[in-house]
């Protein structure tokens, strides 16, 4: 394949990493609202995630023969998805990390080895709701001829139209929160909350329930990544959270963990550097190395930024409180 060849794809490729990468970049969200207020790495988001995906499939088995527009349908998985994935986050919340905050665990560990457990709880309660439900694992988001037709965006790129709506709901849901964070009241008592908790609460600011609605919010970002991942990809389990969590992670690692400017563009740069990878590495090597390695790509990205640049991209050395 000649190098004209592959600038010609160029464009329709940048466009799939930027796909994939908002997806990344709205569960990264998630991740970076809870380490900024807590400190904590909440590993069991990447399950609030797929619970959202979950909540989108039922939506689409139980509301689908009532309601004929697609748009309009996944208007309405976008909202029940959301809103289960937020109230499934505010639950974990209150029954898992609270009694460990109000205890004084002052060991991370502790919070860290519980959303391991509370992640294994989630899958298997939705294995034994959907094994019950349906007898199935495997669940399957049901196709949408509207939403499969392409758009010719130029001469070799195109998108479908469930993508570009993906694109236009993530980008708008980024905007909202930022603007959330930054001229809300609840935005400024977060803030408040994550740079000192005890100071925020002897100014009137209750920190449990802030950070409960920080969970929410990050919750249904997740769910929201949920139902767009499975419109996308169509195929979700109880187990589809796991490799897009840590992608996500990743991500917000990579842009600076705990800052929100950060992971979204870490999870736009870490779709980007896997879809590059992954199209090119199979073209260039004649298929012997194929898409299946595109990981090793945004590993390798990202362990040589964290040697030149530990905090990340958007990240700030942090100074030791005293």
């Amino acid at each position: 394949m000649s190098w004209h060849d592959l600038l010609q794809i160029l464009p329709q490729t940048l466009l799939e990493g930027l796909l994939v990468g908002c997806v990344y970049a709205m569960i990264a969200l998630g991740y970076t609202m809870v380490y900024g207020v807590l400190g904590m790495i909440n590993f069991a988001h990447s399950e609030v995630f797929m619970i959202g995906a979950v909540a989108g499939v039922e939506t689409y088995r139980h509301a689908g023969p009532h309601i004929a527009n697609p748009f309009a349908l996944l208007a309405l998985a976008l909202v029940i998805g959301g809103t289960v994935s937020g109230l499934t986050a505010v639950a974990m919340e209150r029954l898992a990390y609270r009694p460990l905050r109000r205890r004084g665990y002052n060991n991370r560990l502790v919070p860290l080895i519980t959303a391991i457990g509370v992640s294994f709880v989630l899958q298997d309660l939705v294995r034994i709701i959907e094994g019950l439900w349906h007898n199935e694992f495997f669940m399957d988001y049901p196709m949408q001829p509207a939403m499969e037709k392409t758009l010719n965006l130029s001469v070799n790129t195109t998108i479908q139209i469930k993508a570009l709506i993906a694109l236009a709901v993530t980008v708008a849901m980024l905007i909202g929160l930022t603007l959330l964070v930054k001229r809300t009241r609840l935005g400024r008592a977060i803030r408040a909350v994550a740079q000192d908790m005890q100071t925020a609460s002897l100014m009137g600011i209750n920190p449990d329930k802030i950070i409960a609605r920080t969970f929410l919010i990050g919750g249904v970002l997740g769910g929201v990544a949920g139902v767009l991942f499975g419109t996308l990809y169509t195929k979700i389990d109880p187990f589809v959270g796991f490799v897009p969590g840590i992608k996500a992670f990743t991500a917000a690692v990579l842009g600076g963990i705990g800052n929100l400017p950060g992971a979204m563009l870490g999870g736009i740069v870490l779709g980007e550097v896997e879809t590059l990878g992954g199209t090119y590495s199979l073209l260039l090597t004649n298929g012997k190395f194929g898409v299946e390695y595109k990981d090793i790509f945004a590993f390798i990205i990202l362990v040589i930024l964290l040697l030149v640049r530990p905090q990340g991209l958007l990240g700030k050395k942090q100074g030791e409180k005293v």
